[in-house]
């Protein structure tokens, strides 16, 4: 059976086509090439469609999204990484069965969170009353993001994806287009 689970966006705050890879010991793989490329389009694709410029890839915040999704993975679960950690940078996560995912998946499940957004000012931006239902969707879209680098890691039953956004979106009184 095939199940995923995103974490809430908190405010302020790799796969390849052909499925993620167990990283086991040593340094954490840095998403590059066309597993970066498909996060990229992914979080562009929504970005246009909200009418906000595209997002560049960004190394560093890749290569600690890749060392945060191999803390998860060790850990077996998922929690946000500490706001001190990350000074400056946003961050969604995303987990699933091990290899039942596509890179594109997993970016469009946190962007069907649009179909509960309502434009406006942060955190009234959701039509159910609570900005969590939306904010992975609105990390994506926030209009003064411009850098992106995800992270993923895998170990015997699921995989995790870490992106992390800079600067960070999700803040309080600002308005999200």
């Amino acid at each position: 059976m095939k199940r995923f689970l995103t974490a809430a966006m908190l405010t302020g705050a790799a796969a390849c086509a052909s499925g993620p890879q167990n990283y086991g010991p040593g340094p954490p793989a840095v998403v590059t090439g066309d597993a970066g490329s498909t996060f990229l389009h992914e979080h562009n694709v929504e970005r246009a469609a909200a009418g906000v410029p595209p997002l560049a890839w960004d190394v560093l915040l890749a290569s600690d999204a890749a060392a945060y999704a191999r803390q998860l993975a060790a850990l077996g679960t998922m929690r946000h990484s500490p706001r001190q950690s990350r000074p400056g940078q946003g961050e969604n996560l995303w987990m699933g069965t091990r290899g039942a995912f596509a890179p594109q998946t997993m970016i469009r499940n946190w962007a069907s969170e649009k179909r509960m957004f309502r434009p406006g000012i942060f955190p009234n931006v959701s039509t159910t009353g609570d900005w969590s239902a939306v904010g992975h969707y609105t990390q994506i879209i926030w209009p003064t993001t411009t850098r992106l680098g995800c992270g993923q890691a895998s170990n015997g039953r699921a995989d995790f994806l870490v992106c992390r956004y800079a600067p960070a979106g999700n803040v309080d009184g600002r308005r999200v287009p």
